[in-house]
Order: C-alpha cells, then structure tokens, then sequence
C-alpha cells in the first residue's frame, strides 16, 4: 500500500535542477504532515481536554481479522485506520479575524468517533489511540488530503461511513453506511433501512483492499447517499 519515501519525494523534487519552492502546496502540505507526526499519541477515549480545530489520525491496535494489515503494536503508531479533520463553525466562510473564544471543533469531533466505536458490537474503545494537531483554519483541508494521500487509510478508502453523523429528520430516506454494516450497533445506524451491500461483501471489500486487489464497486445509492453525507458536513461549517 502507499507509495515509497523515494517516491514520495520525487513528487515534491521532480528533478535536481528543479528549485525548492517552500511555498508550494505540497511541501506546506509535508510540512503539515511532519509536525502532526512528531505529536504524542493519545487514547482516543482521553481527548476531552484538546482545544482548537485541526487535523488528526486515528490509529487502531486490536484483533479483529479483516483489519490485520493496519494493526499497530502499542507503541508503534504508523498505520493509521482513518484521518479526518474538524474545522470550526465558520470556519469554511473566509475572512481573516480570529473566531471569538477557543474552538472545541477537535474535542467534539474526537467525542462523536469515540462514541460510535464505544456503541458497536465488534470493536473496542480501548483499542483506539489519536494523533491530533491544531491548524490555523485556512490549512486544515490541505493537511487532510496529504496525510489521506500519504497513509491510504482503509476507513477513509475501503470503508466509507465512520465519519457520519445522525441523519435526524433524514432517517425516513437514509439506509446503513458500509461502516455500519461491517460494525453494527451504533445507535442512530440501528434506526436506518438495511443497507445495499452485506458484511460479507465488505469483507471482501476490505481484504482485497489491503491485498492491493481491486476492490468491487459499491452500489451507485450507496455512492451518492455518501456523497450527500459529505456535502451536508461541509454545509454545517
């Protein structure tokens, strides 16, 4: 899975005589990169204390079977399962005067991940470790996409729906998110209709995945329910 160091940095330096722009979208994106890494690594049922907006990785440490090619071995977090990023109310509305008060943009969102890994079946809270840094709003996508680029993370890529939220008022027309089907008990999911795709075809899924297989598609409803999912999270913010 991924690409190289090597490979890496030929995207950043494509040739010797190509000068160094550290200014360039993508070496402000590594730079970004770097410091989240350096950060200690913390349970992800022990964020309530964070301040701030920002980027983060979640990594996981625990047995079940499908996601063996990402278990990290405690004290060794390089593999993250999911990267995601919390930007404040506002904070996709311009303008260069700092929010009034501090963000709890992170804490929250770390709150909600926690909260859907506490109330499934097949997966433990305990098992669950965060890397987070808080990022001047303006960057918080671009830290985003570099870290999915670099780590290819199997929720973000095999796995769509750890990120979703309760559908409220759309529950009537919503259905189960693969997540939801591969780990089932989240207490808003168990209110949604059967989802398209079972748990064993997201089984599949996911184990061709990290074998470098092509993975099956997903049912075109299930695309565009996500896509939804994401439009309306950017919307609230």
């Amino acid at each position: 899975m991924g690409k190289t160091k090597k490979a890496q940095a030929s995207e950043i330096r494509r040739s010797p005589s190509e000068p160094y722009n550290p200014l360039a979208r993508i070496n402000i994106a590594r730079s970004i990169e770097a410091e989240l890494l350096s950060r200690e690594v913390l349970p992800l049922s022990k964020t309530d204390q964070i301040e701030g907006a920002g980027i983060y990785a979640i990594y996981y440490s625990g047995l079940e079977p499908i996601y063996a090619p990402a278990r990290n071995d405690i004290g060794s977090f390089v593999k993250p399962i999911y990267v995601g990023k919390a930007i404040p109310k506002g904070g996709r509305k311009g303008g260069l005067t700092p929010a009034k008060g501090i963000s709890r943009a992170l804490a929250e969102r770390l709150r909600q991940h926690a909260a859907s890994v506490n109330e499934v079946i097949n997966l433990d809270l305990s098992d669950f470790c965060v890397r987070y840094l808080v990022v001047d709003d303006i960057w918080i996508p671009l830290g985003e996409n570099i870290l999915i680029e670099t780590f290819k993370p199997a929720w973000n890529r095999a796995v769509d729906g750890f990120g979703n939220k309760d559908p409220g008022r759309r529950r009537k027309t919503q259905f189960r998110s693969p997540w939801d089907v591969l780990h089932p008990g989240r207490l808003f999911a168990e209110k949604l209709a059967e989802s398209p795709v079972t748990a064993t075809f997201m089984e599949t899924r996911v184990s061709d995945y990290f074998a470098n297989r092509k993975m099956a598609k997903l049912p075109r409803k299930v695309l565009e329910q996500q896509a939804e999912e994401e439009a309306l999270e950017q919307a609230e913010t």
